[in-house]
């Protein structure tokens, strides 16, 4: 039976060296990209495009979002409306009904799409289709309809629609279907693949610099001119991240995701436009070390390298110390037109001087205690945990949050403590009642009702809201460092916070109750985001880890499934 057992064992390692023998001596794809004319702002690649379009069709995920409040409020958004219309548009141009599933026709196997124009959607698309596959689908089947046209001796054809003025352009080359929104584009990838010498997209410096900067690719490659991109004022409307100063400092991007069965990952790239201030050795040690102080059970951590004291003040102070309604940050979104009455404005408005500067409406707020403390302590890193439990009764959702910063040298434990009950005592009380520091088994506590706690271990300096999870950070002291050094770690863990998430803005929005026979607009978040939520109830985690190497920042993604 042993010897049984060990032959088949070694059958199985010699079959697998065979076949891995032969997937190498197998042709690899031919690269697209020296087939696509220069210009683009975005370039899309995958391995597999028809594979990733059924997963997608086929998948849980598609039916449960399109079925759901998300999907309701996305139907209703100017992103979809000007999709759809340019998708009408399309099957104008292309002489097609509007209901005709274009895209699972032409999908095929290795394939790129480039965007050339992000207003009018303007875009060249290649894809591996055998010639025989190609010539069944609707839309070679209507090539009457096109008029014929040849370059680098293939034929391809180009319709024009006379009302939008937009035109479609498709064509055969070999086992290669491409398609095009302009007939320019088509007749260069065509004259390309034939062997002509004009400029690619490899020959500009923002795709040689990205993607020699990248790893290989993966099963779903994007490359971005953020260059040319970022400035287009659609670019600036349609950004859901609403981060435009952010990646105005970037002249180009790459972003590869690499699919198994329980992660997925995603590997960026973004390229500096100009080099920046290095981050230290310190504090990217630093930010790694804090990394093995989150507790199991956090719903949320983000620990940062270098923070400013600004930072950390505000940090602190807003989620521990002292919660207040301040002034709103100046909105970057122009205003909303009212269509209902037609007025733009009142009588009063005219007493409104336009050729002064607004007053400054308050005088500079005297910085705080905390402020000047953490000036004089300058702080490596920073990590800010969160955690939410549900009350005794279940009916209530509590959130505790911690704040752990480590400075260059030792802090003052006289001096913190002092600051500490200093911030929060206008708050609390008239007097010292309940301000005062009590010692408990590994922290301090204050002596009133609110459970504020402090440690500190040398150069770190633990604050919390829950004795609990003071505690539970303290005892990952012992924990070995496991992460590499980085700028930026972040974590979220949906599986555990899903149901607190939708039992908290469930309470929250209970007030706004539907009225009977009125539209009803979902709420954003106990519906419209726990819409979301329940489409990616699988995903168990997602972490972010950030680092820089000269003008390069290198950002990974990775989201852990549940299967």
């Amino acid at each position: 039976m042993k010897r049984a057992s060990l032959a088949l064992t070694a059958a199985m390692i010699s079959a697998g060296l065979l076949w891995a023998a032969y997937q190498g001596s197998l042709p690899q794809p031919t690269p697209l990209s020296p087939w696509f004319p220069a210009g683009p702002m975005l370039y899309l690649e995958a391995k597999d495009f028809s594979s990733l379009l059924a997963d997608w069709n086929s998948s849980v995920e598609k039916r449960i979002w399109v079925d759901g409040s998300n999907y309701q409020v996305f139907s209703r958004s100017r992103l979809f409306l000007r999709l759809k219309g340019a998708g009408d548009e399309f099957s104008a141009a292309a002489g097609l009904p509007p209901d005709m599933d274009v895209l699972s026709e032409v999908a095929g196997g290795h394939s790129a799409m480039a965007l050339y124009d992000i207003g009018n959607l303007q875009f060249l698309y290649v894809t591996y289709l055998p010639s025989a596959k190609s010539m069944q689908t609707t839309l070679w089947q209507s090539r009457a309809k096109f008029e014929p046209r040849n370059a680098g001796g293939v034929s391809f054809f180009v319709r024009r629609d006379p009302e939008s003025q937009k035109e479609v352009a498709f064509a055969i080359s070999g086992d290669y279907l491409l398609l095009a929104t302009r007939e320019d584009l088509l007749r260069g990838a065509l004259e390309l693949m034939s062997g002509g010498k004009d400029l690619t997209i490899e020959t500009e410096p923002w795709w040689s610099q990205s993607v020699a900067a990248a790893g290989p690719a993966g099963d779903l490659r994007m490359v971005l001119n953020l260059a040319k991109l970022v400035p287009s004022p659609y670019f600036r409307t349609y950004w859901v991240q609403q981060n435009v100063t952010d990646m105005n400092q970037y002249s180009a991007a790459v972003s590869d995701l690499f699919r198994s069965r329980k992660e997925y990952r995603e590997e960026r790239v973004l390229i500096a436009k100009a080099a920046r201030e290095t981050v230290l050795d310190a504090p990217a040690h630093a930010t790694a070390e804090l990394v093995r102080l989150v507790p199991e059970n956090a719903a949320i951590y983000v620990a940062k390298a270098s923070p400013s004291p600004r930072e950390c003040t505000d940090l602190v102070e807003t989620k521990l110390l002292a919660p207040h309604l301040d002034q709103g940050p100046a909105s970057q979104v122009a205003p909303e037109i009212e269509l209902t009455s037609g007025a733009t404005g009142t009588s009063s408005d005219l007493e409104t001087r336009i050729d002064y500067a607004p007053a400054a409406g308050a005088v500079a707020k005297k910085e705080s205690p905390l402020a000047l403390l953490l000036e004089k302590s300058p702080i490596l890193a920073s990590l800010e945990v969160e955690s939410t439990e549900r009350d005794p009764s279940g009916v209530f959702v509590r959130i505790h949050s911690a704040v752990v910063l480590v400075s260059s040298s030792e802090w003052n434990p006289e001096a913190v403590e002092s600051v500490l009950s200093d911030s929060v005592a206008p708050t609390l009380t008239a007097s010292q009642l309940g301000v005062k520091w009590e010692q408990k088994s590994a922290h301090l506590q204050l002596d009133g009702l609110w459970p504020l706690s402090l440690a500190i271990r040398g150069k770190y300096l633990i604050v919390a809201d829950d004795p609990a999870l003071v505690e539970r950070v303290l005892s990952n002291f012992a924990h070995s460092v496991d992460t590499k050094p980085a700028v930026f770690i972040a974590g979220f863990s949906h599986a555990r916070e899903r149901n607190n998430f939708l039992r908290f803005t469930g309470l929250v929005d209970q007030n706004n109750a539907r009225v009977s026979g009125q539209t009803h607009e979902p709420e954003f978040f106990s519906e419209n985001i726990s819409s979301l939520s329940a489409v990616l109830s699988q995903l168990v985690s997602e972490k972010i880890v950030v680092r820089t190497d000269g003008v390069k920042t290198l950002e990974v993604v990775t989201y852990e499934w549940a299967e």
